[in-house]
């Protein structure tokens, strides 16, 4: 879990970054592709009642029953939990604006991160004209989760296996893991995939009683939305998607990317460091300390004080790329983490500095959601040394490199949609994609453009995701197109 410096760091740069803006507006982080017919699910309703949350006073709390296989849409049902924020002026209420994260991430964890910092006082538009919903997807956080028993990466097994016993031992160990998730959790492991998930939304869609949604999506709810848009042409009045994620290459090529991204965002991190006296690494080499530090851990793991086994450098690479993700606020706490390890002291290096995701819930959907290009050994060692020329730092330990290891052995086959083509019946979307970002290459936002007619990629320059929260350019664009469905002229960079 983040630490309290973490936290208070957080609220201090949004506060300052929303200072200067109080009369501007602020949208919320939420944190594809046809499919064939599903048998017509029985239309359920949303069960509201006032939350008794302190954190959610004066909005409303829902449940929404749907099916775990639209295949099968009167069997098996699972539980939705969405919050509702009612617009503030009712007169001009421009509809609903779903906020989701999916893959993991809790939409409503998010609503409540956004409350804490007084959300509504600086929203403008979005909370004005628009009732905010977070819906958690289903396997995730409120909703019915999934929960299984056996550890996802337990000492001893390692992402990048040198010989063939440790490949056999990750083969063994994702599937025990694989079968504890579905004795655990029944069908609804094999069902969390990008469709299904879509799904979800139309009943929400129906259940809220809109004849059309506006969507808030960042990073795979990018996928998650233009799913829903190829499923359901003419649903969505309005799609923001930040930092689009692009699912028309092959497994192996994005990989390739992502791992470019995360190298150039350390760099970035190291030349601030060799700049900023609030890096605690200041006076240094950064990058010299933190390979260091990196074949220190791979010697003997470093101790992990409060409880949790060793780390790594494996695990410490591992880490890197979540502490890349927000220049102003994980980047200082990165390097004193990193210091704290040199001193024998990993915690710092232990937790998701975002604690609305799970990585159990991200790693099951990632197993039905890509393709498996890989089965052997050889092919595993093969793509491992092209990530490490790519990124000689972290070794290629990113994301979607965990999410293809972590899937070798799975007994479920993957379900990836067919993306790519343009999809008719989607509105143009705003897409918003840092020019430096360690979760996705600026690239993924024209990639994304070009399955959605129309749209138009909205640059921030900077290392930052979930601009919104601060850039005032942004947030103008942003509730400009939410408003008015006006998009900002292609090419337009922000550069605050």
């Amino acid at each position: 879990m983040p630490t309290t410096s973490l936290r208070t760091r957080l609220r201090r740069v949004l506060t300052a970054a929303l200072a200067a803006t109080a009369t501007l507006t602020l949208a919320v982080p939420a944190f594809a592709a046809s499919a064939p017919q599903q048998p017509a699910a029985p239309k359920a309703r949303i069960s509201w009642s006032a939350c008794t949350d302190a954190e959610f006073a004066g909005m409303q709390c829902g449940t929404l029953q749907v099916p775990v296989d639209y295949a099968h849409p009167r069997a098996e049902r699972l539980t939705l939990a969405l919050v509702r924020r009612p617009a503030d002026d009712h007169a001009h209420r421009q509809g609903a604006l779903l906020l989701n994260d999916g893959a993991g991430g809790s939409s409503i964890e998010q609503l409540r991160l956004a409350m804490r910092i007084g959300f509504p006082s600086f929203a403008g538009a979005m909370s004005r004209n628009f009732d905010l919903v977070a819906v958690d997807p289903r396997g995730v956080g409120h909703s019915t989760p999934i929960r299984c028993s056996t550890p996802l990466k337990p000492v001893g097994i390692t992402h990048v296996p040198h010989d063939q016993a440790q490949f056999d031992a990750l083969v063994a160990h994702n599937r025990a893991f694989a079968e504890d998730c579905l004795r655990e959790n029944g069908p609804l492991v094999a069902q969390t995939d990008l469709t299904s998930t879509a799904r979800d939304f139309e009943a929400v869609r129906t259940g809220l009683g809109e004849k059309q949604l506006n969507w808030y999506g960042i990073h795979y709810s990018t996928l998650l939305g233009r799913t829903y848009a190829d499923l359901y042409p003419g649903r969505l009045r309005t799609m923001v998607l930040d930092t689009a994620l692009d699912d028309t290459t092959s497994p192996a090529e994005r990989i390739r990317r992502e791992a470019a991204t995360a190298e150039d965002a350390f760099n970035r991190f190291t030349a601030w460091c060799a700049a900023s006296t609030d890096c605690a690494l200041h006076g240094k080499d950064a990058a010299a300390e933190y390979d260091a530090l990196v074949a220190r851990a791979d010697r003997a793991p470093i101790p992990v004080n409060g409880g949790g086994r060793p780390l790594t450098g494996e695990d410490i690479r591992t880490a890197t790329q979540d502490h890349l993700t927000l220049s102003g606020v994980t980047w200082p706490a990165f390097a004193q983490a990193l210091v704290k390890a040199q001193a024998g002291d990993a915690s710092g290096l232990a937790y998701e500095p975002d604690d609305t995701l799970d990585p159990v819930q991200v790693q099951v959907p990632a197993c039905l959601d890509n393709a498996r290009p890989v089965t052997t050994l050889d092919q595993l060692t093969r793509l491992h040394g092209e990530l490490a020329t790519i990124s000689p730092h972290l070794g290629g330990a990113v994301r979607s490199w965990t999410a293809l290891t972590g899937c070798l052995g799975w007994p479920l086959p993957a379900r990836p949609v067919t993306a790519g083509a343009p999809v008719h019946g989607a509105p143009p979307a705003l897409i918003v994609q840092s020019t430096h970002q360690a979760l996705a290459p600026h690239s993924n936002g024209a990639a994304m453009a070009r399955q959605l007619p129309g749209s138009v990629v909205l640059s921030r320059e900077g290392d930052d995701y979930s601009t919104f929260l601060l850039s005032a350019c942004v947030r103008e664009a942003t509730n400009r197109y939410l408003t008015t469905r006006a998009l900002p002229a292609p090419g337009t960079t922000c550069t605050d």
